[in-house]
């Protein structure tokens, strides 16, 4: 039976499914012309990193995965922010610090500074130490004037932060002949009439509206600011 199905099968004239053979390519970064140019091929991508000074991962996982159902069902009882009542449906006995007089009477109970014990109350006012430690990192943060370009590192890295602290030139934009040409063909109709200019179906097919025609004349200087 077996040997009847072979044969049927190599009359059929039903192609073979085979999986495509696919060339590994390597990779070849284009992004960063620092990180292009010291790029090399026979390496990994995590050995690449590692020879510039970077990381490859973040060392967690940052997306991508739906969450698990018990993750997202299940809530924790027990909560380091709340605010944890100190009656738990029974009397409870506390001891408290009072002043008393001469004579031994009561004259002032000194009441606890939390009596709800909620674990936030500490961080309303700092000790001595913690202001002492906000100030010496203010004087740091005011002294810092950047990373130091230490020799000591990888040169692509040293070359990768002198290129991300360069600041960013902005582009002007400059009008064209043709742009000119069109706002002139607008003033000489309607003069400062913008919204005339944008209604004009013949002069301006592409709709501009009469606030980008307002701007675009500012700065050709067809139109007062």
């Amino acid at each position: 039976m077996g040997r009847e199905l072979q044969k049927r099968k190599r009359r059929s004239s039903r192609a073979k499914t085979t999986m495509p053979v696919r060339r590994k390519k390597a990779l070849n970064p284009l992004g960063n012309g620092i990180i292009a140019k010291n790029w090399n091929k026979k390496e990994t991508l995590s050995q690449n990193y590692t020879r510039f000074g970077i990381v490859a991962k973040l060392g967690k996982q940052t997306g991508g995965t739906a969450p698990n159902n018990k993750s997202t069902l299940s809530t924790s009882s027990h909560d380091s922010l709340a605010v944890q009542s100190a009656n738990q449906g029974l009397l409870q006995v506390r001891e408290v610090k009072v002043e008393r007089d001469a004579e031994g009477r009561i004259t002032r109970v000194l009441r606890d500074t939390n009596p709800l014990e909620d674990p936030l109350n500490e961080l309303d006012s700092d000790s001595e130490e913690q202001q002492q430690k906000r100030r010496d990192l203010e004087k740091y943060q005011d002294e810092w004037s950047g990373i130091r370009d230490d020799p000591s590192r990888p040169e692509v890295l040293r070359e990768l932060e002198r290129q991300a602290s360069r600041p960013v030139e902005k582009t002007v934009r400059h009008q064209s002949g043709r742009e000119m040409e069109w706002l002139e063909r607008l003033v000489g109709k309607h003069g400062d009439d913008t919204a005339a200019m944008a209604r004009d179906a013949k002069l301006n097919p592409m709709q501009q509206t009469a606030g980008d025609i307002k701007r675009r004349l500012k700065k050709a200087g067809l139109l007062a600011a």
